[in-house]
């Protein structure tokens, strides 16, 4: 008594080892597209980060010291250093004893020079406790 196995339909599951008609076409072509879609994504990130560096690079500022000098007032010390001809705008905030945002603040930064330094008062609604420069944004 031999017994054989069952012989499956020809055609309906592809050849022994192998994944059948046109899926290794379909295989390789998801592949590229997998790597074109990658190499993309890295360069899409890399373009992101060089322009946040550049953007960063070409001003940057600082509160070195403040002084709360009313319940409505905060005097701040604005210390910006930058590429000569490049103006901008640097915003602070000051903020109350629980973190609420109690005044906020632009100063124009001027083109001329590679430094701008200058004390700024920030008119407050409730005393601040605090003087915090959140960022400057580079015009030329």
């Amino acid at each position: 008594m031999s017994t054989t196995a069952p012989r499956l339909p020809e055609g309906r599951y592809g050849k022994a080892g192998h994944s059948g008609g046109g899926d290794a076409g379909a295989d390789r072509r998801l592949r590229v597209a997998a790597v074109v879609c990658g190499v993309l994504f890295l360069g899409l990130i890399a373009w992101l980060g060089t322009s946040y560096l550049v953007r960063e690079t070409r001003m940057h500022g600082e509160v070195p010291t403040f002084e709360v000098t009313s319940d409505t007032a905060v005097r701040a010390h604005l210390s910006v250093q930058k590429r000569d001809g490049v103006s901008g705008v640097c915003t602070l905030r000051s903020q109350s004893a629980d973190g609420d945002v109690v005044g906020q603040l632009d100063v124009a930064v001027p083109a001329g020079g590679t430094g701008f330094e200058k004390d700024v008062t920030i008119r407050t609604v409730h005393p601040g406790t605090t003087a915090e420069l959140l960022g400057c944004v580079a015009h030329g």
